[in-house]
């Protein structure tokens, strides 16, 4: 079982940033990023592989996005900037042996932290 913990969501004005992250209790997992606004289901946002060779965005934050991982303190760190209050959700970390987009590849789940984005 690979525990995770997000940290780093919060109250910030459109156009800022925030640079959330994700301690895993093991490494050597692909790690994924994703968000689930009121209402909707939960969607993808960013993916890193194992070694950080390979990353995937979501369109509706490719550009204004970035993923990157520590391996030595098993931290991956997505940083969004220009923030839109669209971007408004509960950010999900999640663990898995293959690098997607799809929910299904990511075995292990953290508990989400909220990020709101005032106009």
């Amino acid at each position: 079982q690979v525990q995770l913990v997000e940290s780093g969501g919060g109250l910030v004005q459109a156009g800022g940033s925030l640079r959330l992250s994700c301690v895993a209790s093991a490494r050597n997992y692909a790690m994924g990023w994703f968000r689930q606004a009121p209402g909707k289901e939960r969607e993808f946002v960013a993916a890193i592989s194992r070694m950080g060779a390979t990353t995937l965005y979501a369109d509706s934050v490719k550009g204004r996005s970035t993923i990157s991982r520590d391996n030595a303190k098993a931290t991956v760190f997505p940083q969004m900037n220009s923030l839109k209050p669209e971007d408004t959700a509960v950010y999900y970390c999640a663990a898995g042996w293959t690098t997607g987009r799809g929910q299904d590849e990511y075995a292990y789940w953290g508990q989400g932290t909220q990020v709101t984005v005032s106009s």
